[in-house]
Order: structure tokens, then sequence, then C-alpha cells
């Protein structure tokens, strides 16, 4: 399979590892990164979104981590091969048994979605099959610092379940983006930042594409750091 040619990094697929899409890209550029020093990606995959949160922050310390052994294999190559190496690292770990003393200024996820089903693509990326929205939530409240962020990109069917999840474990909406696939369209994702510390909630609105395969302009605003626009969407 060939790589996703990046700006400053490649990232290498396989077909048993959930490939590059829009959603990772979109967490990757969207999620508030600016005061975060100490981040865990849970589900790392090809590991494309550590990459993106290496490139816009280049004091942050990023540990990727996933149950999948050949997507710790992957990103662990990909994180070699870019300019980040130093400061980016992964590791072979279910997140509910994590041990670590460590808070993180920002956890980050682009978790497993559906239901338990007889698809066989991308089981466990796809599936709430080794991670649900509570074991996800629960542990990220434990591992999140006092004035850290817990950051995750869902349908947006998802979100009253998720947020009902999170206030249960003491973790409070800060901001949404709701994002719509083309104009006029009805939102399908949502990306969803919680806090250990109450406010107000911040709602914003993104449009990936203004037409059919014709990106939208805060799209190739957001993404103009990292993609090479000599290609159709996703």
């Amino acid at each position: 399979m060939k790589p996703f040619r990046f700006q400053q990094f490649d990232i290498n697929q396989s077909s048993d590892v959930f490939r590059v899409g829009t959603d990772a890209v979109l967490l990757g550029a969207l999620s508030n990164v600016i005061n975060a020093k100490q981040i865990l990606e849970v589900g790392t995959g090809t590991g494309i979104i550590a990459l993106m949160l290496a490139q816009r922050n280049s004091e942050a310390n990023i540990l990727g981590i996933d149950i999948n052994p050949e997507a710790v294999q992957i990103s662990q190559d990909n994180f070699y091969n870019s300019p980040f190496s130093d400061r980016i690292k992964s590791q072979l770990q279910d997140f509910k048994n994590l041990e670590t003393d460590e808070k993180f200024d920002l956890i980050i996820s682009n978790p497993p979605y559906f239901e338990i089903n007889s698809s066989e693509k991308d089981i466990l990326a796809r599936q709430r099959l080794e991670l649900d929205f509570s074991d996800l939530i629960q542990k990220a409240s434990q591992l999140l610092s006092d004035a850290g962020l817990f950051s995750v990109i869902i349908p947006i069917d998802s979100e009253k379940e998720f947020t009902r999840i999170c206030l249960s474990d003491n973790l409070f909406l800060q901001r949404k983006i709701i994002i719509k696939g083309i104009q006029n369209a009805e939102p399908k994702r949502v990306v969803l930042e919680y806090s250990l510390k109450e406010s107000e909630t911040t709602i914003e609105n993104f449009v990936i594409e203004k037409s059919p395969r014709v990106y939208s302009d805060e799209y190739l605003e957001l993404t103009k750091d990292f993609h090479l626009f000599n290609k159709k969407p996703l």
C-alpha cells in the first residue's frame, strides 16, 4: 500500500491497520494543542494524529498507544522517519490497563464508535469491542491534568450519550465543533473537547466540501500546513 504523503511527513499504511481518513485529519488539525506539553493518543493506528500534533506544537512530547501490534509497528516506523522522532513514541498498550503516575495535558482519540456487529473490516478500530465509551472516558478522567483537555471525534448522533457519560466522570464539555461533509447536508461528525473544569461550551461549525469533491475554503485553510493539495478529498 502506497504511503500517504503530507508536507513534513509520510504515513506508511497497511490493509490490517485503519487507514488515513478525514476524521483523523480533522481531529489532528482542530484539537486545541497550544498548552499541551504531555499528550496521549489512544488508538494511534498509523500515527497520523500524533504526527499532526507534533508538527503543531514543537514543545509537546507525545505517546501513542494501540492494542494492535501491527499498528504499533507501523506508527513506530512513521514516528522514527518523521522530523519529530525525538519526542514522539508508540507503545503496545490496552488503555484500560494503562498504569502511570503521569498526568496528560491532552488525551486525544478517534475511538471505535460502532456497536459490535458482524463486519470483519477494521474490527478493533471501528467497533466497541475492546474499548467502549465508558472505559475510554473513565480512564481519561483519571489521567487528565487539572487544566488538560480530552478531545475526540465521534458521530454526531453519539454526542448526547458520550457527554452524559463524561458528566458522570466529572468531565465537562468545553468546545463542540459540528462537522458537515458538504454544505447544506446534515452534520455527521462532531469534535468534542472536555475538561475537568466546568465552563461555558463554545460551539463552532465546520464544512469540509463546499460542493461535491471541492474542498471548502475553511478546510483548505485548516490543513494548509499538512496536505499536498494535488489530489481530491479523502
